[in-house]
């Protein structure tokens, strides 16, 4: 006879809570009272419920699975209807109607097709139950829905992203590697990864928690520890508990012809892989190591390079709450930091209590003199995981914040001033109020700008002996207190402080680290005061400041800023000299000092500068330095220095010059031709120089210059005669309303076999002098493109949910002449993606026109298929731009700049993807700008 077992699937939803696991169906009663009724007491055994019934109505809807037993019956026959099943078959038959009998045919060969069980595979009935059993047993714990990450948002696509990883459709063997901070969920993605997968391999086994599970004595030798670790994971893997490890070939040995996956979780040292999993062939074909650890360097030194990073910014939003609610992650963190040495975790809680935030290299200068080697220090905490230091930034997790913080404040729990850093207003304010309590051991206070304190006593910092580093706003503070400020103090941040200057008492002796934002000085002090050890200066934003001090003691001095945004620094009217002295300076920013007229001729001493930023010093008048000196990269901004007539010509000789930007300084008149020989000058802005009347012949020695822009240059009346500037790729020209005629390889657009060979955008808006010279041909063939700048990305789609499906995301193009209708094309752009430049042709007939001049207007919404008009706009255009085809002179092309450089797509299904020509001639060829109407 044949009997099917159903098993029901758990991740369906039914209408009822079913209690059974599975539903057999068979055919007779000796079957119930036999055969069901041995196999009823082993699936008990095993915890399965069975529901016996012999009249159930298997439906497709519900999701189950059918497992077919053939018990003293041959499949074939089932299939065939033939052979004593067939008999039986025929006499059921008789009185049904043949579309019964077909349809009952139809279910005996899909039933024959996953026969899955035959008695005659086994001796006994007795063996088959029992292997019957074990199998469904297994096939109901593997279709069970996971709990791993119940409550937990976000996982599947970091277990999608480790997939692609794992390429468990390869046959080599992979070791991959987890790394993240510790609490962030290495483990329970490679739990869930090893549940998933597991039984698809010969030996399995995951190792958790080894960094606390097999702590390694110091005193072990090397060999011994992995002999000790070898046993320890053979014995797990092979589930022989008393194995003999007699040397370090035995994985290798017992595994290389075997497929196994191994999870080694929270590893913490080399040496755990190196035994347990060092190399791949160790393993059969198709074996996957997994090892998560929050310790870059393991990965690293076992040679793992396929490497799935988890970032604090990706971490589940559940984990932020459970610190304070189970204390399982502070558990895990609090392990993390004790296994730091105790120059890493004092380093640990500066950066937690105080320097989060910050550039490397300000942390580094700040703290030189705290620590043996701070830069060592920051490396080991990125490697562990504890901090991210990306484009040198420092940044720790707002858990591993609180860690830290905590531990702080265990320090001394009643009395404050026992801790080595103050946060938070109701602490520091505290502290501050109280004239009596001992403070030594406090090194820090930091007070974020929005908490509000109120602290009037003038000797509020007189028993901070020790302070070093604070940061504070002005607001509550009375700021006479200053004046019993620690000596000792290495960082101030003080924003709107607000004294004329610096009482006479303070010592700025170790001060590393300057910011007064925002304040009310006009002078620091009167005296030269010792700068030595000073390295960055922020006086930004202080309207009132008259001038700066004598900095001849600055030697030091990295980075000095002076940005004055509001516009009316009116008084300060000089630099001193003494800003020669810091020769370490690197950025030297003055914004909008309207009254400053000269840079002192010193500046020249500065060898180390890169960026020197004086836009909007209206007054200055001329550049009286030298920087031939300097030996590094540099930036020169001199935007909207209105009142600068020239440069001197001594800037030729600033050979490591690379952008130079005098955007908007209007009485310019003329650049000096030696600027012809500044050979590293990459970038050139000389948009709105209303006065500039033409550019030095030596210009077209400068091979390196990749960006000119000559917008609104009004008075501009001569281009050069020949531009050789290989590298130039952006050439803005708009509205240079006086240009008599550019370049004769720059004229023949088609087919721009110029020198400009790497030409990739040029801007002519407004320039219908320069273009309208031939008259145009019976049609004209023209490529059009677009950039979206914002819009709606998750608009309306064909059909979607609310069953709109006569909208269709569309670019539309109208093209226009004298305000007639010349000829209107709409292209299906699919998904639009910001910043993404989309292509297509348009072809307009233009043997009756009259006018030389064409109008594009470009439009991004949903085009209605019925009422075929533009049904929404969705989406603004950044930039559009028009290349004649045509072998005929290009028309009067409306367009304004943009400088972002877009990827390549076609409007249409497929991407647009040209050969090296094509490119080469396409990158020649464009013309864009940035209106939704050219």
């Amino acid at each position: 006879m044949a009997s099917s077992l159903t098993l029901l699937d758990p991740t369906y939803s039914f209408p009822h809570s079913w209690k059974h696991h599975v539903f057999p169906s068979f055919h007779g009663e000796d079957v119930r009272k036999n055969f069901l009724s041995h196999i009823l007491k082993e699936f008990r055994s095993k915890g399965i419920d069975l529901f016996i019934d012999n009249d159930i109505e298997r439906k497709r809807s519900w999701g189950q699975t059918v497992i077919s037993l053939f018990y003293e019956v041959d499949p074939t026959d089932v299939k065939k209807q033939t052979g004593k099943f067939g008999k039986v078959f025929k006499k059921n038959c008789k009185g049904k109607t043949k579309g019964d009998i077909k349809i009952w045919k139809q279910a005996l060969v899909e039933v024959a097709k996953i026969a899955r069980y035959r008695s005659r595979n086994w001796f006994t009935d007795a063996e088959m139950i029992k292997d019957i059993a074990t199998d469904v047993s297994y096939k109901l714990n593997h279709s069970a829905p996971s709990s791993d990450f119940d409550g937990l948002v976000g996982i599947e696509s970091q277990m999608t992203k480790i997939g692609s990883l794992l390429q468990l459709d390869s046959d080599e063997v992979r070791k991959i590697g987890i790394l993240g901070p510790p609490g962030i969920g290495k483990t329970s993605i490679a739990r869930s990864l090893y549940n998933q997968h597991s039984q698809d391999f010969q030996l399995n086994v995951f190792i958790d928690n080894i960094k606390r599970k097999y702590v390694i004595p110091t005193c072990s030798d090397d060999y011994s520890v992995k002999l000790y670790l070898q046993k320890q994971f053979m014995s797990l893997l092979t589930n022989e508990t008393d194995i003999k490890i007699p040397h370090l070939g035995i994985v290798k040995d017992r595994l290389k012809d075997r497929k196994v996956v191994v999870v080694l979780d929270d590893v913490d040292r080399s040496v755990q892989v190196e035994a347990m999993a060092n190399k791949t062939c160790w393993f059969g074909h198709g074996s996957r190591i997994i090892v998560t650890t929050q310790d870059r360097r393991v990965l690293k030194a076992s040679g793992i390079n396929h490497i799935h990073k988890r970032h604090w910014t990706e971490a589940l939003p559940k984990l932020k709450t459970h610190i304070d609610r189970d204390g399982e992650i502070a558990s895990i963190l609090k392990f993390s930091y004790d296994a730091l040495n105790d120059e890493d975790k004092h380093l640990f809680l500066h950066i937690a209590c105080f320097f989060n935030g910050e550039q490397a290299d300000i942390v580094e200068g700040c703290l030189a003199k705290c620590f043996l080697d701070v830069t060592q220090g920051l490396r080991v905490l990125a490697e562990k995981s504890l901090i991210s230091m990306e484009s040198r930034a420092i940044q720790m997790a707002e858990l591993l914040v609180q860690l830290g913080r905590k531990i702080v404040l265990k320090q001394s729990v009643s009395d404050l001033g026992k801790r080595q850093f103050l946060n938070g207003a109701v602490d520091i304010g505290e502290v501050l109020s109280d004239d009596k309590a001992d403070c030594s051991s406090v090194i820090g206070i930091d007070l974020k700008e929005e908490e509000d304190i109120s602290c009037t006593s003038e000797r509020s910092f007189e028993r901070l002996t020790n302070l070093q580093f604070l940061r504070i706003s002005g607001n509550g503070i009375n700021t006479q207190s200053l004046n019993y400020i620690s000596q000792k103090l290495r960082v101030l941040v003080w924003s709107e402080f607000q004294m004329p200057t610096f009482p006479s008492s303070f010592n700025p002796k170790f001060l590393v680290k300057l910011e007064m934002q925002f304040s009310d000085l006009e002078k620091l002090w009167d005296e030269i005061r010792p700068f030595n050890n000073l390295k960055w200066m922020d006086l930004s934003d202080s309207d009132s400041l008259e001038e700066l001090p004598d900095l001849s003691t600055a030697t030091n001095l990295q980075e000095l800023d002076l940005k004055l945004d509001l516009g009316d620094c009116s008084s300060l009217a000089e630099i001193p000299s003494s800003i020669g002295n810091a020769v370490n300076l690197k950025t030297f920013l003055i914004f909008n000092c309207s009254s400053l007229l000269e840079i002192p001729s010193t500046i020249a001493t500065i060898t180390n500068l890169k960026s020197l930023r004086l836009s909007g010093c209206s007054s200055l008048l001329e550049l009286p330095f030298n920087i031939e000196t300097v030996t590094n990269p540099m930036c020169i901004d001199l935007r909207c220095c209105s009142s600068l007539m020239k440069l001197p010509s001594s800037i030729g000789n600033a050979i490591y010059l690379q952008k130079l930007d005098l955007s908007h300084c209007s009485s310019l008149v003329k650049l000096p031709s030696s600027i012809g020989n500044i050979l590293s000058l990459e970038e050139l802005k000389l948009s709105y120089c209303s006065s500039l009347v033409e550019l030095p012949s030596s210009m077209k020695n400068l091979g390196r210059l990749s960006n000119l822009k000559l917008e609104k240059c009004l008075k501009l009346e001569i281009l050069l005669a020949n531009i050789n500037l290989e590298s130039l790729g952006y050439l803005n020209l708009s509205d240079c309303s006086l240009l008599k005629s550019y370049p004769k390889n720059i004229q023949e657009l088609d087919p721009w076999t110029g020198r400009i060979s790497s030409l990739q955008r040029l801007v002519l808006s407004g320039m219908k002098k320069l273009l309208n010279q031939k008259p145009l041909g019976i049609s004209t063939k023209f490529k059009a493109c677009i950039i979206c700048a914002d819009g709606n990305e998750n608009g309306i789609a064909d059909g979607d949910e609310n069953g709109i499906t006569d909208l269709v995301q569309t670019v539309y193009c109208s093209i226009t002449s004298e305000g007639n209708a010349l000829t209107a094309c709409h292209k299906r752009a699919g998904q639009v993606v910001k910043g993404h430049l989309y292509i297509f042709e348009v072809e307009v007939e233009t043997e009756e026109m009259t006018s030389t001049e064409l109008v594009f207007e470009f439009l991004v919404g949903y085009w209605h298929i019925y009422e075929e008009r533009i049904n929404s706009k969705t989406w603004e255009i950044k930039e559009c731009g028009v290349l004649q085809l045509q072998e005929v002179p290009l028309l009067s092309i409306r367009v304004v700049n943009e400088d972002n450089e877009p990827s390549y797509t076609e409007i249409g299904d497929k991407p647009w993807n040209p050969s090296k020509t094509e490119k080469r001639q396409e990158k020649k060829s464009k013309i864009t700008g940035a209106s939704s109407g050219i």
